[in-house]
């Protein structure tokens, strides 16, 4: 679950008189001590004159190529126009429709149709509430649960929210645990059998609300500052922190879920998104949730990455519903691809703009933008803290270090990434009415690289 961009400079810096105590670090001591030392002085693997940034500019514009060479798209990347001018956008889809005899890009086509039928607020069910008993004591609430409008105790939290925390082994082993059981939720969300036309995002609220009791955890969202949830549904144009409600899904619809858990005392959280209905007719999603390994390097297949993607649909009722999933799957396709690059930057004595950067050099490749008003975030006992991770290019020169636990969870638009809030004050949506996806992982920086624990 993304946040907002918040204060990141320590006032002060804490100990633990733990065996071995986590360490808290400053943000504002760490962006110090890594200016000592130039962004280029970090070690690199790769013997190419190219930046990183640039080489990974290079691998996501490989692959939407051969994503556009496979459909018979124009092989040419669109550029992005800051001024969200969408005449500027040269990409077409062999299925054309015209105006005045004049062509009109896929993109400028999709956001036409977005903005004829926008998502709309639907009846929204009762706060569902878990009360405590013999099987929910009350270390199995996170402080919040229970609270008026979800707020958090104040005196809750173990070290000032705007501290990073470089975890040890024992909280480490703490983490993952809530981030695996996440994992298993996340893959039990999205599985085609769940995700089906007509199915509404309430149903699917409730599955997972039973499912995540059922595994022994609380749903962080749950109550989390009033959210009145389980999950975070997030469809088409919506960005992210959507409610889930009565609205039934239809063919075609790009549906981002949010997944987080508090197991053990402490969240775990990842998200993934789905294309509703696209998926090869008769196929059996048994395998959906099996078990993955981990293959964080950009130059492997998709096929080999950790987020199963069952068959896609082949048969269309028309080239408009063709035209919509296939634009669909390049958006979730470059989404899924950001986040890989962005956990593919990580290792210790990285930088923290490393992330942003490989995030945005996807974006650019596929001709999308990136959302700057939610980050990835730090996550331990507490749902958001320190540090606050960009999805963009940024002067955040924070150096990584080993032990760091965060989120990485960028939003990728098909139009402009200007967004902003429902009068809910939970929904966002795209000011242009552009699809967006996401994808997340919960990492830790390790001694020699990066360990995602969503897994």
């Amino acid at each position: 679950m993304s946040t907002m961009a918040a204060a990141t400079i320590a006032r002060s810096v804490a100990t633990s008189s733990s065996k071995r105590p986590i360490q808290l670090l400053s943000q504002q001591l760490l962006t110090r001590q890594h200016q000592l030392r130039s962004k280029s002085s970090v070690p690199s693997s790769s013997s190419s004159s190219l930046s990183p940034a640039d080489e990974v500019y290079e691998r996501a514009s490989q692959a939407a190529s051969t994503f556009d060479t496979h459909y018979n798209l124009d092989d040419s990347p669109p550029i992005y126009n800051n001024n969200n001018k969408f005449d500027s956008l040269l990409q077409k889809l062999p299925f054309q429709t015209h105006t005045d005899n004049t062509q009109i890009s896929w993109r400028k086509r999709q956001l036409n149709k977005t903005n004829a039928h926008p998502i709309q607020p639907h009846h929204i069910t009762p706060r569902t509430s878990i009360q405590p008993s013999n099987q929910h004591p009350p270390s199995f609430f996170p402080p919040y649960a229970h609270n008026n409008n979800g707020s958090i105790p104040q005196n809750n939290s173990s070290s000032s929210l705007d501290t990073v925390l470089l975890h040890d082994d024992t909280s480490i082993t703490r983490m993952r645990h809530a981030a695996q059981t996440a994992r298993r939720l996340l893959n039990y969300t999205c599985s085609p059998s769940t995700v089906t036309v007509g199915t509404t995002t309430e149903q699917i609220n409730q599955l997972v609300h039973n499912a995540t009791l059922k595994s022994g955890a609380y749903p962080s969202p749950l109550n989390y500052m009033g959210f009145p949830k389980s999950v975070c549904s997030s469809i088409n144009e919506v960005v992210c922190h959507g409610i889930p409600d009565e609205r039934p899904l239809e063919l075609g619809d790009v549906v981002s879920f949010d997944v987080s858990c508090y197991v053990g005392g402490v969240h775990g959280d990842n998200c993934a998104t789905v294309i509703v209905g696209d998926v090869e007719e008769g196929y059996d999603d048994d395998d959906v949730n099996k078990d993955s390994q981990a293959s964080v390097g950009a130059d492997k297949d998709s096929n080999e990455r950790d987020w199963f993607i069952p068959p896609y649909k082949t048969n269309f009722a028309s080239d408009e519903e063709q035209e919509r999933i296939v634009t669909a799957r390049r958006l979730v396709q470059a989404a899924l691809e950001a986040r890989d690059e962005g956990v593919a930057a990580c290792k210790p004595g990285a930088c923290l703009t490393d992330i942003g950067a490989a995030i945005h050099a996807v974006s650019d490749a596929y001709g999308y933008d990136t959302v700057r008003h939610y980050r990835g975030h730090g996550i331990y006992e507490e749902f958001h803290r320190a540090p606050f991770v960009k999805h963009f290019r940024n002067e955040d020169r924070m150096e990584l270090l080993p032990g760091m636990i965060f989120t990485i969870e960028p939003m990728i638009t098909e139009g402009n990434a200007d967004c902003y809030e429902w009068n809910d004050n939970w929904t966002v949506v795209t000011r242009d009415g552009g699809r967006c996806a996401q994808f997340e992982h919960t990492v830790v920086i390790t001694e020699d690289g990066v360990e995602i624990l969503t897994l």
